[in-house]
């Protein structure tokens, strides 16, 4: 009784960060639209505080507020993107959820003003001008921070694995990659980013993010863009690894599979049997395969020292975290995991329709349809 208490004790919310982009309905296009959003959502208590720009004119940003449980994370991403898609559609435009765009050029995408910007400008140059990419963050509540840390060593060892499920970035500037997470090779030219080292306590991260502030690499830990942090300034543990999902099912399913397995580590932690931690490298392997194949592939389970089908360890993933799925009422999300796995992924099926209609006008379409599903 006690570990129920202390997962449902204010803990273990969710908050659930979706970058779009805006896309003309004509042309398939990415087009820089942010701002006549933005100042049309002023009239909107719930798009004012809750939509955002980012580094691209052609992106837009959306987060929940600190949602209790996943019915209502689901409730308000389904609110916001119905919202977005009505403003979108007024000046022509159309919002799509995926890692990147089928075919448009970030050297067309014009820069949001603003001070943040120009500054990741004119520090990463060329890196920062191509990062034309859709990521989906998730927050869960962990109030501790000593505990946080420890929660977010832990499950560095299963974003591979969070992120096969969630591949949809197959192509870049018009071209099939062969990669289902490409977007995840164009966000790794960014310092600071991918699978982190792990650290003893939180003091002993702090000093690390101090000394990178003392010598001038960032002016705050809001530019250590790893896969997961423990986040600098909210009591949670931020999950980043995902490419942005494309159905609200999915990010629903993917959002409430990382909430349970932080409820499930957690207990694991209060009973003093924490999951055993695995050396970076050895994570970045798994993640690479899961970049390179999504769900398609095998990853590597370094407990048994052998691969086994990517599937089948989402699998016993999803039956690891069965404890809290129960404490958290989330057995639906679950079900549509299966779903992602029988199915395959947003890359997968924008391949099908690549291979299908052989253009990737006909990609975005069914993008623009599949995005909208639910609202």
């Amino acid at each position: 009784m006690t570990d129920v208490v202390g997962l449902l004790d204010g803990q273990f919310t969710i908050g659930i960060e979706e970058e779009f982009q805006i896309v003309n309905a004509e042309t398939r296009e990415l087009q820089s639209y942010v701002s006549e959003i933005l100042e049309e959502g002023k009239g909107n208590k719930l798009l004012r505080e809750r939509v955002r720009p980012e580094m691209h004119q052609s992106v837009v940003e959306t987060g929940t507020g600190i949602c209790r449980d996943v019915k209502q994370a689901r409730a308000e991403i389904t609110e916001l993107r119905e919202a977005l898609n009505g403003m979108a559609k007024k000046g022509g435009m159309r919002i799509v959820a995926a890692g990147t765009h089928p075919f448009s050029d970030w050297k067309k995408q014009q820069i949001t003003d603003g001070d943040r910007y120009k500054g990741i400008v004119e520090d990463l140059q060329d890196i920062a001008r191509a990062n034309l990419i859709f990521g989906l963050h998730v927050h869960v509540g962990v109030k501790d921070r000593d505990t946080a840390m420890a929660l977010a060593n832990q499950v560095r060892y299963f974003l591979p694995h969070i992120l096969a499920l969630s591949v949809s970035s197959p192509f870049w500037i018009g071209r099939p990659t062969g990669l289902k997470s490409f977007r995840s090779e164009i966000f790794k030219r960014f310092p600071r980013t991918g699978i982190p080292g792990s650290f003893r306590s939180y003091a002993q991260f702090q000093t690390f993010v101090d000394l990178l502030v003392k010598t001038g690499c960032i002016d705050n830990a809001k530019k250590i863009w790893w896969d997961v942090r423990a986040h600098p300034f909210f009591d949670t543990v931020e999950i980043r690894v995902c490419d942005m999902t494309t159905r609200i099912d999915d990010t629903v399913a993917i959002a409430a599979l990382i909430q349970a397995l932080m409820g499930k580590l957690y207990l694991l932690y209060r009973r003093n049997l924490a999951f055993r931690e695995y050396p970076r490298a050895l994570i970045e392997e798994n993640k690479w395969r899961a970049v390179r194949y999504g769900l398609d592939g095998q990853l590597i389970d370094f407990g048994k020292r052998e691969q086994l089908p990517t599937r089948e360890l989402v699998k016993e993933l999803v039956e690891f975290v069965e404890e809290a799925v129960v404490l958290f009422d989330s057995h639906e999300e679950m079900g549509r995991i299966y779903a992602i796995l029988r199915e395959g992924t947003s890359a997968d099926r924008q391949l099908r329709i690549h291979e299908e209609k052989k253009e990737l006008k006909a990609v975005v379409d069914d993008l623009i349809e599949q995005s909208a599903l639910g609202t």
